[in-house]
């Protein structure tokens, strides 16, 4: 009983009066030994003391100009009208059917050979080509993608088989 609570206030023994201790609610301020260093960091929220021009500048009025067509003028001749009599030039180009008249030469060919890859591959191309065209027969060209990957797949078959055949000869 001789030992002190740190907690509770100087004075106060929370055993003999039956009243729950409160903490000391008091700040003291630091003693005259601690000094602030001049380089050190504000703290936040504290006071600048250097801003001493207002963030924008006044800002001048000045008269409004109307500008825009003369309400009181008489109608005057446009500078510019578009014609009906040009024809506008339509994209006649077809792609799909050289791509599926490639495919089907490709996979004929792949049938027998396999250096008909590059005809394939072309064909496969412009199959793709004529599936991103909005104007091209999209039936005609998915023939076109598929006979062209056949043909692809074939001719690699051939070129496979070729290539075990040179393996066994050296």
């Amino acid at each position: 009983m001789g030992r002190e609570n740190p907690l509770t206030p100087a004075g106060a023994d929370s055993a003999s009066s039956g009243e729950p201790a409160t903490p000391r609610t008091s700040v003291e301020s630091p003693s005259g030994e601690v000094e602030r260093p001049a380089g050190s960091a504000r703290l936040p929220g504290a006071r600048r003391d250097g801003y001493t021009k207002l963030p924008t500048g006044p800002v001048g009025i000045e008269p409004v100009v109307v500008s825009g067509p003369d309400v009181d003028s008489p109608p005057r001749e446009p500078d510019w009208e578009p014609t009906t009599a040009t024809v506008v030039a339509v994209d006649d180009t077809r792609l799909a059917p050289w791509a599926l008249m490639a495919a089907i030469v490709a996979l004929g060919a792949s049938l027998f050979v396999g250096w008909a890859i590059p005809i394939a591959v072309v064909a496969v191309i412009a199959a793709v080509m004529s599936l991103r065209r909005p104007v091209e027969s999209r039936a005609m060209a998915r023939w076109a993608l598929v006979l062209g990957l056949c043909a692809t797949v074939y001719s690699l078959g051939w070129l496979v088989w070729a290539g075990m055949q040179f393996e066994r000869l050296g």
